[in-house]
Formats: C-alpha cells, structure tokens, sequence
C-alpha cells in the first residue's frame, strides 16, 4: 500500500531530519560521558585542579559547564540549521 502523499517527505526535510539526529546522538555521548564517565573513573582522575581534586570539580562544577555548552551548541546548530532548509520561526 503506497503512501499518503502528506506523509511523504522531501529530500531536504530527510536531510534535516538526519542532521538533527546526528548532531543529537553525538551530544548525547558526550553528556554520557561526563555525566558517567567522570563518577567511573574518579580514582584515576585524582590530579589537582583549582586547589580541588578533578573528580570533584567535574562533578560539582565542570559538568554543568558542559551540560550548558551542550545546551547553547544545540541551540545555535538548530537555529543554523532551521534557516539552512528553510524551515525557522517568523520574527515577530
């Protein structure tokens, strides 16, 4: 049984559908391994930093920095992207 015409999808729109999801996957390994990889290899990250042990300030600081930047990437990315096929919000 063929498709319903207003379910198929242009070559752009499963363009952007496949950046959206790589861009996704990739920030979701890196927020997996600060949030897990930093607790699993706290004794080995037993250096200084700022007076702290690194562990802990990863833990307590240094993870939502990044959690932040993965925030702000997305956001710009989307945006950049949403414009790319055409498809951002109207200003208002």
């Amino acid at each position: 049984m063929p498709d319903h015409p207003s379910t198929q999808r242009t070559e752009s729109q499963q363009l952007y559908w496949r950046k959206n999801l790589v861009v996704t996957a990739w920030l979701l390994l890196i927020w997996f391994c600060v949030s897990f990889g930093v607790s699993f290899f706290a004794r080995a990250l037993s250096f200084r930093f700022f007076g702290w042990p690194f562990s802990f300030w990863m833990g307590a600081q240094g993870a939502l920095l990044v959690y932040g930047l993965i925030i702000g990437f997305y956001a710009w990315y989307m945006q950049r992207l949403d414009r790319a096929h055409g498809v951002e919000d109207a200003d208002d």
